[in-house]
């Protein structure tokens, strides 16, 4: 059994045909970005337009996280995961790519294969490239403001639903270059849904994460402005003290 969808409002015919099918998708040669023992992104350009092409033929790293070779036949599939995500995020109005097509391949009902693709974000860098060059504008007071705002918000927005990306990284944020910059969330296959305990854990967990590299680049004042900010607060009470200190405290010893 084999499930494809392409965007109909694709203008470009070269687009089209492309990304028609899974087999072609599956054809295509182009720059690679990635490249693991399961998956491989490759970029391909159609008609001055850049597309990420993400395509899966296993769904684990390794025999224990595919549960020795049932994990095809019943584990959620992380190919589906990303573009139930990205589709999330839209539903959200959280900017993120934009979904040129998606599908995946069966064989007596197990996971074969599955791609993705995602039109680029034209000019734009993500957050962890920006903190690698130590980039000028994470001392802007007034770009950082806008920055810091969206990603407090639209992390509160996913938290809200019950979803957790678990791997919220600044690598994982692109910001759009330009006086307004527009932050946009990519590449979410762990994300999902979580309840109770195991909500607030994960919740520590992608707060923890955008810290990790926060404490490196940015002051205290910054990193407590943004916290307000998710939280809705002018200032702290217990409970965001005591959330706070687990945030701080939850990679400790495994950096």
């Amino acid at each position: 059994m084999s499930f494809w969808w392409f965007d109909p409002e694709l203008n470009d015919g070269v687009a089209r045909r492309a990304f028609a099918s899974l087999e072609q998708v599956f054809a295509l040669k182009g720059e690679r970005i990635t490249k693991a023992p399961l998956s491989e992104v490759i970029r391909v350009e159609c008609e001055g337009r850049r597309y990420y092409v993400k395509r899966y033929t296993g769904n684990g790293k390794n025999a224990r996280q595919r549960w020795f070779g049932l994990r095809q036949w019943f584990s959620p599939l992380r190919v589906q995961a990303e573009w139930r995500n990205l589709l999330a995020f839209r539903e959200w109005g959280i900017p993120t790519a934009r979904l040129a097509a998606y599908g995946i391949e069966r064989r007596y009902g197990g996971f074969r294969r599955g791609a993705l693709v995602v039109e680029e974000i034209r000019d734009s860098s993500d957050l962890g490239q920006l903190a690698q060059q130590n980039d000028a504008r994470l001392r802007d007071r007034h770009w950082l403001s806008q920055v810091t705002t969206q990603v407090a918000r639209l992390t509160r927005r996913m938290h809200d639903a019950g979803f957790v990306n678990n791997d919220l990284k600044w690598r994982n944020l692109l910001v759009s270059n330009g006086e307004t910059p527009i932050v946009h969330v990519i590449d979410c296959p762990k994300g999902g849904f979580w309840w109770g305990p195991f909500l607030r854990y994960r919740i520590i967990k992608d707060l923890a994460c955008l810290d990790k590299v926060a404490k490196h680049h940015l002051t205290r004042t910054w990193r407590l402005r943004f916290y307000l900010d998710y939280a809705g607060r002018t200032h702290l009470n217990e409970d965001d003290k005591r959330r706070v200190r687990r945030i701080i405290a939850f990679f400790k010893g495994r950096e």
